[in-house]
């Protein structure tokens, strides 16, 4: 298995509830994750293969490029790296500080996108983010170094 050094953590967030049952995204300078997913969060042990969501600053420069301003954490998204993830495979895996995460699938739509803008949708279909399970536990930070691991390892594939 190879492992190469792909890019960083920008931002972590964690999803919750506030008192009138609407979600509120709230950024985080350390987040903590076990095989339920992320502490915390509201998806914690809901979907183990669903619970860890992992965005690109890629997906806010599409949008921004198609005059929609949104900001960090709009896509739901637990952790928000600074490289295309997206050509990732299931099965690949992440090294990022103390955690080892495997791609589960890509995200799914959901009607919460619309609420921003209405072609986000669509725009951001293919480009949303990808879902994650833990694989190894323990903790992220901002700035922690992103490492693919793979045994089909190509740099093409995401470059």
């Amino acid at each position: 298995m190879r492992t190469e050094q792909v890019g960083q953590v920008l931002q972590l967030f964690i999803s919750v509830k506030d008192t009138d049952g609407q979600t509120k995204t709230i950024k985080q300078d350390e987040i903590t994750l076990n095989e339920k997913g992320v502490v915390n969060d509201k998806f914690y042990a809901k979907d183990p293969l669903r619970s860890i969501l992992i965005s690109s600053l890629e997906s806010y420069k599409l949008a921004k490029e198609n005059n929609i301003e949104m900001p960090f954490g709009s896509l739901g998204e637990n952790i928000l790296i600074d490289f295309n993830p997206y050509g990732f495979d299931v099965g690949d895996q992440l090294k990022i500080g103390d955690v080892t995460l495997e791609i589960t699938q890509n995200f799914t739509l959901c009607k919460g996108l619309s609420k921003v803008d209405a072609k986000e949708t669509k725009l951001l279909k293919h480009h949303r983010g990808l879902f994650a399970k833990t694989v190894t536990i323990g903790s992220l930070k901002i700035a922690d170094k992103v490492y693919i691991q793979s045994l089909r390892l190509s740099r093409s594939k995401w470059f």
